[in-house]
């Protein structure tokens, strides 16, 4: 007599299983496309190609996301946050000028070590191609903009030197000359060039650190009197 096989699950343990096999086909998309961007570019990442990186149909891919870019913003998202995770420590502690340009360069590394930049470029390039995908891309660059202006801010806490760097205008120069030279980078894989911008960067940091300290120590003085 033929024994019987497991039962199906039934009930709220059948649906908290199928939660957890649809969350892991997302996950596993969400990884391949960002495999897909980082190694193969915006146009090559494609449902085929994403699907076989994942091991799954391609039909997964419209059913979880309902289109290859809302699955690649999907993996821009991951990034993001991980990026975000990984760096929000980093930057809290940046409290002068100097130490702000020590923790770009130290996340320009690892950005570039780990294939970060290559897909928020490749992202960049797919939105001037694909109508509508810009201003999405764009949202998602915002809350670095807030990050890089907060971080702005506590280095240039109580300086005099706020007055001449607003932190909102800093922010934004930083973030569009940090993407240039991580774009560049990628390109050619010479990082020789950026490092040298990093070590000028810094050197300037350092006499503005100085020269600041020096004006609000003359402010206070003058506040004395």
């Amino acid at each position: 007599m033929a024994k019987a096989g497991p039962r199906p699950a039934a009930g709220a343990a059948g649906s908290a299983v199928r939660r957890g096999r649809s969350a892991d086909v997302r996950a596993a998309l969400v990884t391949a496309a960002i495999g897909a961007l980082r190694e193969t570019g915006f146009a090559g990442a494609s449902a085929r190609e994403i699907a076989a990186r994942a091991g799954c149909s391609q039909a997964l891919v419209f059913y979880h996301f309902g289109s290859v870019n809302d699955l690649l913003l999907a993996a821009l998202d991951e990034v993001s946050a991980a990026r975000m995770a990984a760096y929000s420590d980093l930057l809290d502690q940046a409290d002068s000028v100097t130490s702000l340009v020590d923790s770009a360069r130290e996340i320009f590394l690892a950005d570039l070590d780990a294939g970060y930049v290559r897909v928020l470029v490749e992202m960049i390039t797919g939105a001037h191609a694909v109508p509508g995908l810009g201003p999405q891309v764009a949202q998602r660059l915002a809350p670095w903009r807030e990050f890089a202006e907060a971080a702005a801010r506590r280095a240039l806490h109580r300086s005099p030197l706020s007055r001449l760097l607003p932190p909102a205008e800093l922010a934004h120069a930083v973030m569009a000359g940090f993407l240039g030279l991580e774009m560049l980078a990628s390109l050619d894989g010479d990082r020789a060039a950026a490092m040298a911008m990093f070590d000028r960067a810094r050197s300037l940091a350092r006499v503005l650190d100085v020269t600041g300290g020096h004006l609000l120590s003359a402010r206070k003085g003058d506040d004395r009197r």
